[in-house]
């Protein structure tokens, strides 16, 4: 059955199918035009419908953060990266079982991550990948040095139940715009490198080198130690990204429908999308730009959130949305904003609308 937009209750999250069918070819052109491998990380839609449309255009596999995420995407594909160190009991395990049917790799950033996984994997009959985890800039996860990194991939390549596949780094502090981030790229380019290098000289080989992040997606090949990349928000983009000149506000496949619920306050109506539906998160970090942008009122500012009220500030807008009217909000942060829905809006460009479920919803161990 096919729904149109006032059948659908608000708010709600609509994907408009063909925008997001455009930026899953246009990331997959680019990769095929450099040589480079394309590993979508799920995070961002949670569907086993999306993560099948990527692999279809020539995506080589997916990443995921969790193991519940895993254990969701096998079902769309047989090649998956865990780009998370499992290290507990509770995870181990199940990578390992998993692992039994699926390509799986794991990145990690320690010797105790990945004795736990060999063991794990020796006790379940399988074999893990193991990629470790270097940080280039991003100070998040990672080993600080290229030693560091020789010293688990030494580790690994003594263990039984894993495999040494390679490298692993996430670029997540480059945000400037695409002709600001040389410098930055260049920097992770001489980490990558100086580590595979010394990795050689100890008979040791990086046969895959995963980077990448969205911001940086279509300037990857300025990084030449990588062979594949890990975009997720690309598929359907938000408000950062838009704001980062990372893309278009074309580009914008996801949107949040909410009704004007309220307007008795002077110079401000109130949505029905609060913290619940667009999280807390800011654009870019900077408190001015609000919470979301209006589409059909550009001046109105998402000035403030609490669990079910999205207020908006219309001091500086000379139209007012009218009581009733539903507005469409692009959002700051698309990947927590999924991760709220228990189903999204496929808008065909008939305009009918198709519900597709969250699989991977609150998969967060």
């Amino acid at each position: 059955m096919s729904y149109t937009i006032e059948d659908v209750p608000t708010p709600a999250m609509v994907i408009d199918v063909a925008t997001a069918e455009r930026n899953i070819e246009h990331m997959a052109a680019y990769v095929k035009s450099h040589g480079l491998g394309l590993r979508p990380h799920t995070k961002t839609h949670k569907s086993i419908a999306m993560a099948r449309k990527q692999l279809e255009a020539g995506a080589i596999g997916l990443t995921v953060a969790k193991v519940g995420e895993a254990e969701v995407m096998a079902e769309a594909g047989d090649d998956l990266l865990l780009g998370y160190p499992a290290l507990d009991a509770g995870r181990t395990g199940r990578v390992a079982e998993l692992a039994k049917t699926k390509t799986l790799r794991v990145a990690v950033d320690s010797s105790l991550a990945a004795e736990h996984l060999a063991g794990a994997a020796t006790a379940a009959g399988s074999e893990i990948g193991i990629l470790v985890d270097i940080d280039t800039g991003f100070h998040r996860t990672g080993v600080q040095t290229p030693q560091q990194a020789l010293a688990i991939a030494q580790r690994v390549d003594e263990l039984s139940g894993v495999r040494l596949d390679g490298l692993f780094t996430f670029p997540g502090h480059i945000a400037g715009g695409p002709d600001e981030q040389d410098a930055d790229l260049a920097a992770v380019q001489d980490i990558l490198a100086t580590t595979i290098d010394l990795w050689a000289e100890h008979g040791l080989k990086a046969g895959i080198v995963s980077g990448g992040s969205t911001p940086t997606a279509l300037q990857s090949h300025k990084v030449p130690a990588y062979t594949e990349i890990r975009p997720g928000t690309y598929i359907y983009m938000d408000r950062n990204c838009i704001v980062g000149n990372w893309c278009e506000e074309q580009d914008s496949a996801a949107k949040i429908v909410a009704t004007v619920i309220s307007d008795a306050v002077p110079e401000k109506c109130v949505l029905d999308c609060g913290s619940k539906t667009l999280t807390s998160d800011l654009c870019l970090g900077v408190a001015g730009r609000g919470h979301g942008y209006i589409v059909e009122y550009p001046l109105a500012k998402m000035a403030r959130l609490s669990e079910e009220h999205g207020e908006v500030d219309l001091s500086l807008s000379d139209q007012r949305p009218k009581l009733g009217e539903r507005v469409q909000v692009i959002i700051n942060h698309i990947c927590p904003c999924v991760n709220l829905q228990d189903q999204v809006w496929l808008k065909e460009e008939d305009g009918s609308l198709e519900p597709l479920p969250v699989d991977a919803r609150g998969k967060l161990s």
